[in-house]
């Protein structure tokens, strides 16, 4: 049985003011295998459920580097899992940048639709966005400081756990 417990948006902006600039040696740094910023976004995300999904290939979670679910690193994995996720775990939706709230995440992608990049959202004030980012190390950054031809907008709606 499922129950929901809800999703601690300041744990997870207070997790990625934290370690915006560090490393947690808890979880391997992907820098150097195509980008750490959607492993920054589950860590921050995971901070604020406290809840992973161990369900195999299409969960995620994160245990090592060679015991993880793509959804944990993987930008458009990310997004599957979270917009689709019926079970334990975060779940969210797709919205407008106007129903964004710190703790989201927002997806930048290039003119073909390939989303490459996943900061995290720490603060919005009127029509500004700022985020906190791995790979190119960010915090408090405008959103509209990166140059991009998409994005899209993840709203943490909630949080299940197994009782």
């Amino acid at each position: 049985m499922l129950r929901e417990i809800g999703y601690d948006r300041e744990a997870a902006v207070k997790y990625a003011k934290r370690m915006a600039y560090e490393r947690n040696p808890d979880y391997y740094n992907f820098d150097s295998l195509g980008g750490d910023c959607t492993n920054f976004a589950s860590q921050c995300i995971y901070a604020g459920s406290g809840v992973m999904n161990y369900t195999p290939v299409f969960g995620w979670y994160y245990k090592s580097l060679n015991d993880r679910t793509p959804s944990w690193t993987g930008v458009q994995y990310l997004y599957d899992f979270l917009v689709s996720n019926l079970n334990e775990g975060p779940y969210g939706a797709e919205i407008s940048r106007d129903g964004v709230q710190p703790g989201d995440i927002v997806q930048l992608g290039n003119g073909e639709g390939r989303f490459y990049h996943t900061p995290v959202i720490v603060a919005v004030r009127g029509r500004e966005i700022y985020v906190a980012a791995h790979t190119f190390n960010a915090y408090m950054r405008r959103l509209d400081d990166y140059i991009y031809d998409k994005v899209r907008f993840v709203h943490i709606l909630g949080v299940r756990k197994k009782i």
